[in-house]
């Protein structure tokens, strides 16, 4: 009897174990996704004959359910459709597939003329995209400033997304923005970058995981530019993007610098720098302003949020090269950040 439990309880704990391999797997991609991929092959034959080839597909994140199929579109050479398909349930996107598929060519159409619009602009001011990033939409171009330079190559930049706004029109989704984004790449980081696939759409290859990591090894520059009304403020603001292990650096540097010199006054004051506003000081490339969070004392917590602000101006490793700035009372009841603007 007692031997008889003991095999009961191996065999469970065995299909426990073999269970939750299963879902590893599953989650990992491992088990696959071919049964997604065929049924998403079928339904563009069966709803859109010859317009879709099926490239790729992943599995979407556990507990999801189903695949993410990518497919080409084989009459447009820069378009790339992404749909979500559970050929278990028999849906896409969460609904029927026919309109769903429609939908994502639509918007995959869409994206490739705007993509076109934006990169013929750039071209026209001397400038190829070399890669967009998939969240915003920002270009990326391979150029680097100086500090004799860099005011002027703000303002060419700049005058190239006054000629993307205004080909874009009136009623485009960039028009209606009030603000955007380019990265500006050391041209050695952008030679060696990782290009991927000839054969897959423009918009894959200009935002694949590969590329995007091979540009961000290096630091570089991303510079804003306010848009309103359709006109663009050609003056722009940037920030140096760092690896994330020199970003830590920099924090450390700055941080230690700040509270060294803040202890003189508050000698038990806590420390924390604050990553969202870090930016060039305008007509240079080596000097950042931003700022370091403080409290004057122990609260009892683990981490100080920060109560109060230092104004601090750096060289690109963090070192302060002038004095500092004390901002009071930055953070409200609810805990939300007042920062001026820099």
């Amino acid at each position: 009897m007692a031997g008889s439990r003991r095999r009961q309880l191996k065999a469970g704990i065995t299909g426990a174990l073999a269970g939750s391999l299963a879902l590893l797997l599953g989650a990992c991609g491992v088990l696959g996704t071919e049964e997604d991929r065929g049924l998403a092959a079928e339904l563009a034959e069966k709803h859109f004959p010859g317009q879709l080839e099926v490239i790729g597909a992943r599995t979407l994140f556990p507990g999801t359910g189903g695949s993410e199929i990518t497919f080409s579109v084989t009459d447009d050479r820069d378009a790339v459709v992404r749909l979500s398909v559970d050929s278990e349930k028999g849906t896409c996107a969460y609904g029927a597939c026919e309109q769903a598929m429609g939908a994502a060519i639509a918007r995959g159409r869409a994206e490739a003329a705007d993509s076109r619009v934006m990169r013929s602009a750039f071209e026209e001011c001397g400038h190829e995209v070399i890669a967009v990033d998939p969240a915003g939409g920002a270009p990326y171009i391979a150029v680097r400033p100086t500090n004799s330079t860099v005011t002027e190559v703000i303002a060419e930049v700049g005058g190239c997304v006054q000629r993307w706004v205004t080909t874009s029109g009136a009623g485009s989704p960039l028009a209606r923005k009030n603000g955007a984004a380019v990265k500006l790449v050391s041209p050695g980081v952008a030679e060696r970058r990782e290009t991927g696939k000839a054969s897959w759409p423009t918009a894959m290859r200009l935002s694949h995981s590969g590329l995007l990591a091979s540009l961000g090894e290096r630091p570089y520059y991303s510079v804003g530019y306010d848009i309103a009304g359709g006109r663009v403020d050609t003056k722009g603001r940037a920030r140096i993007v760092r690896p994330l292990e020199l970003r830590r650096e920099f924090d450390r540097t700055v941080e230690k610098a700040v509270r060294e010199e803040l202890r003189a006054t508050y000698p038990q004051v806590r420390t924390n720098v604050f990553a969202g506003a870090w930016m060039l000081e305008p007509g240079t490339v080596d000097r950042q302003t931003g700022y370091v969070l403080f409290c004057e004392r122990p609260d009892g917590k683990k981490r100080c949020l920060g109560d109060h602000a230092v104004v601090v101006t750096t060289d690109v490793r963090g070192n302060p090269v002038g004095g500092l700035r004390i901002v009071r009372d930055v953070r409200e009841d609810g805990g939300a950040l007042r920062l001026p603007p820099l």
